[in-house]
């Protein structure tokens, strides 16, 4: 009390839109959980889903635009490699919030430094970083940023089902079966099902 009341949060989910990279198992499961919260969902995907109903923007960009927070589910690789660059989080704009939980790689973390610097976005929170454990300062001394240092998933509960599904994937694949959650990757080399 000796400088003042504590501030109040400048910030809300209420009547926040939030926007999902990657509708996969994790993007999908964090958007039935906002649903709870009362904010329209809307996505990009690398094509999109005819299971759910939640606007789809066939653009990055023009999710960022549409939305005020971005969530990144995405994996990572060549097709997702600083997909969020200085268009995307000034279409997000000066409202915006990025939320990365998915790969580091999918951020460019030097548009991202200048945007939370610049007020071109309002906040981070940050999970994933691209040239992990390693973190730009510039990130770690921004305000506006929350950092954690990759532990999304590190509940007993979450990595219980991570161990479980690698088990079922296993079990499918040494049984001649499909597995449960194939890597797009393996699937267009063809390595879906066992030989």
């Amino acid at each position: 009390m000796r400088d003042g009341n504590y501030p109040l949060t400048p910030m809300t989910l209420r009547g926040r839109s939030v926007g999902i990279m990657g509708l996969g198992r994790i993007g999908l499961a964090i958007a039935r959980r906002l649903e709870a919260f009362g904010v329209t969902v809307a996505y990009f995907n690398r094509s999109e889903r005819t299971d759910v109903l939640y606007a789809y923007h066939p653009t990055l960009e023009a999710l960022a635009g549409a939305v005020d927070t971005l969530i990144i589910a995405a994996p990572g690789g060549a097709s997702t490699d600083k997909a969020v660059d200085a268009d995307v989080l000034k279409a997000l704009g000066p409202d915006g919030v990025l939320i990365n939980i998915g790969r580091g790689t999918t951020v460019d973390e030097d548009a991202l430094v200048a945007a939370l610097a610049d007020g071109t976005i309002r906040a981070a929170g940050l999970d994933v970083f691209a040239k992990e454990p390693h973190v730009p300062q510039a990130l770690i001394d921004a305000p506006n940023a929350v950092l954690l240092p990759h532990v999304a998933s590190a509940s007993v509960h979450t990595r219980r089902q991570m161990g479980e599904l690698v088990i079922a994937n296993l079990d499918a694949w040494f049984a001649g079966n499909e597995t449960l959650t194939p890597v797009p990757e393996a699937v267009k080399a063809g390595l879906r099902k066992r030989s």
